[in-house]
């Protein structure tokens, strides 16, 4: 159970690590009085412009921006314009830090869709305070939108959220020539569990196996889906095919070493796993369908050369 009321400490570090800041301004002056404000709690990100800081929220999203209002170029109400018309940064709050405190101008801003104002010079404690509960409001917001796409049983992703992820990384591996790796595994036998142990002790056998799978995901990124039934998921965005299948022989090793009895299987006498992993190359012209439809293959050719294995492979132009 997420408690909503947790500080904003165990909030982050449940769900984020170490927030990320976005300081955008002009002078130098000021992204070091903001950098010293933050950089003993925050991951502090920089840019100077507003193209720049446009680029770095395309590619790596911070969770709150302080964005000054008057630089050459775009200026800082057209970012925040441009940020919040952009479905995959628009949900990420905007401070206006500027020395201009016409109410007019703030007015503006918050019509723009910034969650606040701060005036120059900064108060580095007021700056702080406001930080930590946009930050507060946000992830709380974050969890909120997490919980519609959580399988209710296992309490990792649902299908629905595995279908906008993959979507969402194939595009941004596309974008930044980055490998994508895919992992389909499939419990060994399963309607055979359920029939010998009882449906309980296959619900509960799901969410051993569950979390087995999530304590071998390595970074952030990383996320497990329930698939469908007794299938699921592992989504690893920048991981390389041999890095990916080390990963995959850790899952199916992790799941026999569960020793979960399961007398009926042929594989073994403890429940197993067979998996099918596919990995997006840099340069690959295929498509998330093909990413996905590769993996499923190498998972039907998982099950049906003994089970208990993995077959991997990589996307190529025809695949």
């Amino acid at each position: 159970m997420i408690d909503l009321d947790a500080p904003v400490t165990e909030l982050l570090d449940s769900t984020h690590g170490r927030p990320k800041l976005l300081v955008v301004d002009d002078q130098p002056i000021n992204i070091q009085v903001m950098y010293r404000c933050f950089a003993g709690d925050y991951q502090v990100f920089m840019a100077t412009n507003g193209e720049q800081a446009l680029g770095i929220c395309k590619n790596n999203p911070p969770d709150l921006i302080l964005l000054d209002v008057v630089m050459p170029g775009l200026d800082g109400f057209e970012v925040c314009k441009q940020l919040k018309a952009d479905e995959t940064t628009s949900h990420i709050p905007v401070i206006f830090v500027t020395s201009h405190t016409d109410p007019a101008q703030e007015t503006h801003g918050l019509n723009l869709g910034a969650v606040d104002f701060i005036a120059k010079p900064v108060n580095p404690d007021v700056v702080r305070a406001r930080v930590k509960t946009h930050l507060t409001l946000k992830f709380q917001s974050d969890l909120l939108r997490k919980l519609v796409f959580l399988d209710g049983l296992t309490g990792v992703f649902n299908r629905r959220y595995f279908d906008q992820q993959m979507a969402t990384e194939w595009a941004r591996a596309a974008r930044n020539n980055t490998p994508l790796s895919l992992i389909l595994l499939d419990v060994d036998f399963f309607k055979l569990f359920n029939d010998r142990y009882g449906h309980q002790a296959g619900d509960d056998a799901l969410r051993v196996i569950s979390n087995a799978l999530k304590s071998c995901l390595r970074r952030p990124a990383d996320l497990v889906a329930r698939y469908g039934g007794e299938e699921f998921a592992c989504v690893l965005p920048e991981t390389s095919y041999e890095d990916a299948r080390a990963i995959a022989a850790e899952l199916e090793r992790k799941i026999r070493e569960l020793a979960i009895p399961h007398q009926s299987s042929s594989v073994d006498s403890v429940v197993t796993i067979s998996l099918g992993l596919a990995t997006r190359a840099d340069d690959t012209a295929g498509d998330v369908q093909g990413l996905i439809g590769l993996a499923d293959n190498l998972l039907y050719k998982a099950k049906h050369t003994g089970r208990g294995r993995v077959c991997s492979g990589i996307q190529t132009a025809t695949n």
